[in-house]
């Protein structure tokens, strides 16, 4: 074990969340970590399943006289979302995960810390080799790509999952449990724009948006944090109105469910008119800073020269329309949920966008609590593409998940945790893409609910997760799973 964990408790999910950080998993990498799972496995005696997809199931038997209980599966997912800060040299598919202890939470300073979803699976993997643990047949289904296409969910064959009961273990607010979740779709955008060679006066500039928070594009998209592509269009549709801009080049954002943190752009422009940068600049930052002051206090932009020298770029009208596009463009909090009081119903995040050699290309995730309304967001989305003349298409859609007020396990679930914690569990919807919504379609017959500690932060870096509720969660698991071992206990 790391020495960041050893000394925390419990030692068993810490042990496990200590590999899952020693050995890279990002979106569509997971097969060592899933190898390495298969060997502990059957070290142990588990059975273990792949299925076509690249899905990890480990099957353990009920404990001895509760063979006839019916089973229930633990569910997580393998991947996690791979940010860094600027500077920052971590190569996310050779180093492991730094983390350090610090004020009660285990932290990664300077890179997501993948606690999204890697304690969920910690837990399942502990619960998996607890020696006095009481529980019924035990599935854990570890699933794949959840964070770039939820591809492992999607692919799972119905009739795969034995039990009839699910406990996801993805949510990230201790003493919720989650009974309902956002689905989603992505839109995107395409578009070629022709090269135009630069007047010889001109010169190329870089312009870099640093220092926001990002964060996670479905939990944390009402808290009014700095998008830096959308903010970077703006700065650069300011400096239009002063110069002729001429976009060059154009990055922003690396995931599409991921709020932007940072952006930057080379733009040419006149050289008669450099001088006027630092001022702009500077008029630019006061102009943010009663709205960001608070929510993003590290807002930084800077402009520099380059000394390379630009032969071609797009034109005045092009750049325009592009940076338009991209200003207009419907970002954030679209409504607010009408039976959740503070929940956001539906939103979209600009999260990717890019220009090289006239090739732009722009990405969006939706979410919804309603999939209709998902789905009419993301064709509002791309009729706005089309009105700039670009090509846009929706893709990757996934439904929501569907709440259960009347749940046996929601109820089995209240119980256990008033009689553990002295107090009832606040119920909620989470505005965030969990699986349930698709293994729902795949096995409608099972019953779910969704809990997890707390974890701040997630996509970003500097995520963090409570260490004194990782304990509190295997409490209430271990208590879960022995209720729903007794008959007598069953409601």
């Amino acid at each position: 074990m790391s020495s960041s964990f050893e000394n925390l408790q419990p030692r068993p999910v810490w042990a496990h969340f200590a590999t899952l950080c020693a050995i890279p998993r990002a979106s569509l990498r997971e097969a060592t970590l899933r190898d390495h799972l298969i060997r502990w496995a059957q070290e142990r005696g588990i059975e273990t399943v792949v299925d076509s997809v690249g899905n990890l199931i480990l099957r353990k038997p009920a404990s001895p006289g509760y063979e006839s209980v019916p089973g229930v599966v633990l569910q997580g997912h393998l991947d996690m979302v791979c940010q860094a800060n600027r500077g920052t040299e971590h190569d996310f598919e050779r180093d492991a995960i730094h983390a350090v202890v610090r004020d009660g939470w285990v932290i990664a300073e300077q890179t997501t810390l993948g606690a999204d979803n890697g304690i969920g699976v910690a837990l399942a993997l502990a619960a998996l080799e607890e020696p006095d643990l009481l529980h019924p047949p035990l599935e854990v289904l570890l699933t794949i790509n959840e964070e770039s296409g939820m591809d492992g969910a999607r692919g799972l064959v119905p009739g795969t999952l034995q039990g009839t009961q699910l406990i996801n273990l993805d949510t990230e607010e201790w003493g919720h449990f989650y009974l309902g979740c956002a689905g989603g779709v992505d839109v995107e955008v395409h578009h070629a724009s022709p090269l135009h060679d630069l007047p010889s006066a001109y010169i190329a500039v870089r312009l870099e948006l640093s220092g926001l928070r990002g964060g996670h594009s479905g939990i944390d998209i009402h808290l009014g944090r700095g998008n830096a592509i959308k903010l970077l269009a703006e700065a650069l549709s300011a400096l239009s109105k002063l110069t002729d801009v001429r976009l060059i080049e154009l990055r922003g954002g690396t995931a599409r469910n991921a709020i932007p943190r940072e952006a930057f752009a080379v733009c040419a422009m006149p050289a008669v008119d450099v001088a006027k940068l630092d001022e702009f600049v500077r008029q630019l930052l006061d102009g943010w800073q009663p709205r960001y002051a608070e929510v993003e206090p590290a807002l930084a932009l800077r402009a520099d020269l380059l000394d390379s020298s630009r032969e071609a770029a797009l034109d005045a009208q092009e750049s325009h329309r592009l940076l338009n596009f991209i200003e207009s463009v419907a970002n954030g909090v679209a409504r607010r949920s009408d039976d959740f009081l503070g929940v956001t119903d539906t939103s979209s995040n600009l999260g990717v966008v890019t220009l090289e050699q006239g090739a732009f290309g722009a990405t969006f995730k939706v979410r919804s609590l309603h999939d209709l309304r998902a789905s009419r967001f993301a064709d509002e989305l791309v009729e706005h593409a089309a009105q700039f003349g670009l090509q846009a298409r929706k893709d990757g859609a996934y439904p929501g998940w569907t709440p259960n007020p009347s749940s046996d396990l929601l109820a089995l679930c209240q119980k256990v945790y008033s009689t553990e914690f002295g107090q009832p569990a606040s119920l909620q919807v989470i505005h965030a893409g969990l699986e349930c919504g698709l293994l729902a379609a795949s096995h409608p017959h099972l019953d779910m609910i969704s809990f997890g500690p707390d974890i701040r932060g997630a996509h970003a870096p500097g995520e963090r997760v409570e260490i004194a509720s990782v304990a509190q969660c295997w409490t209430l698991l271990k208590a879960v799973l022995q209720a729903l071992a007794k008959p007598e206990a069953r409601l």
